[in-house]
């Protein structure tokens, strides 16, 4: 028995030093094909590859923040752009083009985070560096920029329980968490979690496919059925889209008042429905230090420079990734003025239709 474990022990360590070999050499052959690609001058093309446009926020705004700041800080730097549109194998597909197109780098919101990690890989040996964007991808990324997540989740619970107030002991919550592929729909639900805690008694918990309101809205309505109505006294909505079905539910199933509902993203309509009293908060994310973020990380790369990151993120394949986080806000009614307004995420008049303008009044956005 000695014997056969020694030379299992054996076995194995000569295997662990082959891959460690392998592995060494591949860094180096990357390293040295990344060595040779970096310009450090003249125009650079950056991929820009977004997961999915039903958010608002990716075509609206990251898109064209993006562009904006590589343009600031290239001259004649060109940006190629493909959505994912949901599609995990679009998504690999777009890469590979990247790749066959040779860019210089490439900015990835990756719609599976887990399942780019070859793709990412890919980039790497062809000596592409990868600045993952809003979501960390897996593989060897060179840079990383996003929101802090859990505090993202933090800031949505705090709310929650304000709003709540007393009442926090005599129900139960529901909670609709983001899409379980998205690495950062773990980081909300961790953060969110670690706040309600022994605060309040979750009900129910589901995880929505890809984020969808209307799967939201299924999932809220199984809610009201199994809880019954009475019960219900807040939900956890990790975004707006996904609050937006879930006061359709609620409405449908006669709750009225609604009991508060919280989001993220201030999307145009959530904006609207925090201003009517219909969603109690969302959770602004300002875009452009984001998107400022991963092109000054991006045009750095590109031209052979560090990375200039506040910190560093591990993720389940790297570590010690450069990295910028950037604070979270509660977006309720009483701060509509100075946060979203006032950046010019959005215009009074967008917010204030004739639907809404009682409402507005009310917050003095009129």
């Amino acid at each position: 028995m000695r014997t056969t474990m020694r030379r299992v022990a054996t076995a194995a360590t000569a295997v662990a030093m082959t891959a460690a070999l392998a592995a060494c050499g591949y860094a180096k052959e990357a390293g040295a094909q990344r060595e040779a690609k970096k310009k450090r001058t003249g125009p650079l093309t950056i991929g820009l590859l977004l997961p999915e446009d039903q958010t608002a926020r990716y075509e609206n705004f990251d898109r064209p923040l993006i562009v904006k700041h590589v343009k600031r800080l290239c001259e004649g730097c060109e940006v190629v752009y493909n959505n994912a549109k949901s599609d995990t194998s679009a998504q690999q597909q777009q890469v590979d083009s990247m790749i066959t197109k040779k860019v210089d780098v490439i900015i990835l919101d990756a719609v599976d985070s887990e399942a780019i990690a070859g793709s990412v890989r890919k980039a790497d040996k062809a000596g592409i560096p990868v600045v993952a964007y809003d979501r960390l991808a897996e593989g060897p990324v060179s840079a990383y920029t996003s929101f802090d997540n859990e505090e993202v989740g933090r800031v949505q619970a705090r709310s929650l329980l304000k709003a709540l107030g007393d009442k926090a002991g005599q129900g139960k919550i529901v909670m609709l968490n983001g899409w379980e592929a998205d690495p950062n729909a773990a980081l909300f639900k961790k953060g969110a979690l670690s706040v309600l805690k022994g605060k309040v008694e979750i009900g129910k918990s589901y995880d929505v496919d890809r984020w969808l309101a209307d799967k939201a809205n299924e999932s809220m309505n199984g809610a009201i059925s199994s809880l019954g109505r009475e019960e219900i006294i807040g939900v956890y909505a990790a975004n707006d889209g996904m609050a937006g079905g879930a006061i359709s539910a609620l409405r449908s199933g006669g709750f009225d008042p609604l009991p508060p509902v919280t989001g993220q993203d201030a999307e145009l309509a959530g904006v609207r429905r925090v201003i009517a009293g219909d969603q109690y908060m969302s959770v602004y994310k300002p875009y452009e230090p984001e998107a400022k973020a991963a092109a000054e990380m991006a045009v750095a790369l590109g031209r052979g420079r560090p990375v200039d990151a506040g910190t560093t993120v591990d993720s389940p394949t790297t570590q010690d990734i450069p990295s910028t986080l950037i604070t979270p806000i509660a977006l309720t009614k009483d701060n509509v003025a100075e946060t979203v307004v006032r950046d010019g995420l959005w215009k009074t008049g967008q917010i204030c239709t004739a639907k809404y303008a009682k409402a507005c009044r009310a917050a003095g956005l009129t």
